[in-house]
C-alpha cells in the first residue's frame, strides 16, 4: 500500500512540478525569443548643442525589419516611431532645413517604399488648476497653460539607449519638467513601480515635474498629448482589467490608446500606461496618486505642427489626435505636499504587451490546488486499498 501510496503521488507532484517548470521557463525565456540591435545616433553631433534643441535616433533592427525612433526637443518634445519591413532602413537630416522648420522632408526614412506604419507623441502643454474644492474634477480655475515649445531645454544626457532632457519655462523661478525616452532590445521589466512590461517594439518614456513652483496651495496638474499620424493615428482608448497586481500594486487596470486600420482587430501602433502617478522619486505605495484620461478628440493637424519640429520634418499632411492625463482624485494630497509628480508610458508598434502571471503566483496557484488533489488521490488510493484487502479476506476465509 505505501508503493503504490508513494508511486502515485509521485506522478502527481511531478506532472506538477514539469508546470510550474515550464511555466517558469516560457515567461523567463519569453522575452529572450525576439531581440533588436540597437544603435543610437544624435543630431547635430557638435560639443555645443544648438539653443533650440536636439534629435536623438535609436536605431533597433530585428531580423527583417526596423523600428526608427526619434526623441527631439526642438519645440515641444516629441517621439516619433517608424516601422519599416526592411532590416536596412536608414533615417536622412537634413539638419539647416530641420532647424529652419519651415518646410516638411528634412526627415526622411528611406526606403520611403519600406514605411509600415508611423505615429508620433507630441507633449504639448501642461495645464494647472487650482482645485479650492478638492474635487479634481479639472473644469475651471485653470492658470494660463505651460506651453512646452516654449520652455528652455537642456542638452539630451545620454545613456545609450537611454536620454533624459528637462526644460525649465519661461521666466519659472525653479523647478523643471523632465523626459526620459528608454529603447528597449528584448523584453523585460524596470525595477522601478509601475513596472510596465516592455518588449522590443516598444519604448518608455518616463515624466516628472520636480520642484516648479505651484500657483496655489491646492494646485493639481494635467499633462496635454497629441498623437500624430498619417492615414491611422491613434485614436481611441481601451481599459483592460487584470486580477494581479504583483508589479504594479493596488493597481488592476491597463490603459491602453491604440491605432488600428479602418477599426478593425489589428492594433498598428499603441500608448499603454497604469492609471498611477507617483509623488516621490522613489515609488511607494503610500506615495501612489490615480490619475485618469479624456475622450481622445480630432485636432487640428497645422497647429501640432507648428509646435514641433519633429512633426513638421516628417508629416506632409498630419492627423492629430489630443488627450489629457489628469493627476490625482477628490481627497489625495495636492501637488505641493511633496513638490514631485511621475508618471510613465509604453509607445511601440503592433500590439500593446500584455501581462501575465509571475513564475512564483503560478507556482503558489499550483501548489494550492495541486496539495487538495493529491491528498484527495491518496485518500481515495487508500480507501480502494483497504476495501480490496477486505474482500481478499473474506473470500479466503477458512472453514472450521
Amino acid at each position: 500500500m505505501a508503493a503504490a501510496m508513494t508511486a502515485d503521488s509521485g506522478r502527481v507532484w511531478g506532472i506538477l512540478l514539469l508546470f510550474v517548470c515550464s511555466s517558469s521557463q516560457s515567461l523567463f525565456n519569453g522575452g529572450d525569443s525576439y531581440k533588436r540591435e540597437l544603435t543610437v545616433k544624435l543630431y547635430p553631433n557638435t560639443s555645443s548643442p544648438p539653443p533650440g534643441g536636439e534629435l536623438l535616433h535609436v536605431r533597433a533592427v530585428g531580423g527583417n525589419d526596423t523600428l526608427h525612433f526619434l526623441f527631439c526637443s526642438q519645440g515641444a518634445p516629441t517621439l516619433l516611431v517608424v516601422h519599416t519591413d526592411s532590416p536596412s532602413s536608414i533615417v536622412e537630416v537634413n539638419w539647416p532645413q530641420f532647424v529652419a522648420r519651415n518646410t516638411s522632408g528634412s526627415l526622411r526614412v528611406e526606403p520611403q517604399s519600406s514605411i509600415l506604419y508611423s505615429t508620433a507623441v507630441v507633449f504639448s502643454r501642461l495645464l494647472e488648476y487650482d482645485d479650492e474644492n478638492n474635487t479634481a474634477e479639472g473644469t475651471s480655475n485653470f492658470f494660463p497653460p505651460y506651453e512646452l515649445q516654449d520652455f528652455s531645454w537642456s542638452p539630451m544626457n545620454l545613456s545609450k539607449p537611454t536620454a533624459v532632457i528637462c526644460g525649465s519655462a519661461p521666466h519659472a523661478i525653479n523647478g523643471s519638467l523632465c523626459f526620459q525616452l528608454t529603447v528597449f532590445g528584448s523584453e523585460g521589466r524596470p525595477e522601478l513601480w509601475p513596472r510596465l512590461l516592455h518588449s522590443p517594439n516598444s519604448s518608455q518614456v518616463e515624466v516628472w515635474l520636480d520642484g516648479l513652483l505651484p500657483r496655489s496651495n491646492t494646485s493639481r496638474f494635467v499633462l496635454e498629448l497629441q498623437a500624430v499620424g498619417g492615414a491611422f493615428p491613434l485614436s481611441k482608448v481601451d481599459v483592460r482589467q487584470f486580477i494581479d497586481d504583483e508589479y504594479t500594486p493596488s493597481i488592476f487596470k491597463v490603459s491602453q490608446w491604440v491605432s488600428s486600420a479602418n477599426n478593425g482587430s489589428d492594433i498598428l501602433g499603441f500608448v499603454q500606461w497604469k492609471p498611477v502617478a507617483y509623488r516621490r522619486p522613489r515609488p511607494a505605495l503610500e506615495d501612489a496618486t490615480p490619475c485618469r484620461h479624456s475622450e481622445p478628440q480630432p485636432w487640428t493637424g497645422n497647429k501640432t505642427t507648428d509646435s514641433s519640429a519633429l512633426i513638421k520634418a516628417f508629416y506632409s499632411d498630419p492627423r492629430a489626435v489630443g488627450m489629457n492625463v489628469s493627476f490625482g482624485i477628490a481627497g489625495e494630497p495636492f501637488y505641493n505636499s511633496t513638490m514631485f509628480l511621475s508618471w510613465t508610458m509604453l509607445v511601440g508598434v503592433g500590439s500593446p504587451p500584455v501581462d501575465s502571471f509571475s513564475p512564483l503566483v503560478i507556482g503558489i496557484m499550483a501548489a494550492g490546488l495541486g496539495i487538495p488533489f493529491v491528498l484527495l488521490l491518496v485518500g481515495g488510493v487508500c480507501v480502494f486499498i483497504m476495501k480490496r484487502r477486505d474482500t481478499s479476506d473474506a473470500a479466503y476465509q477458512p472453514i472450521n
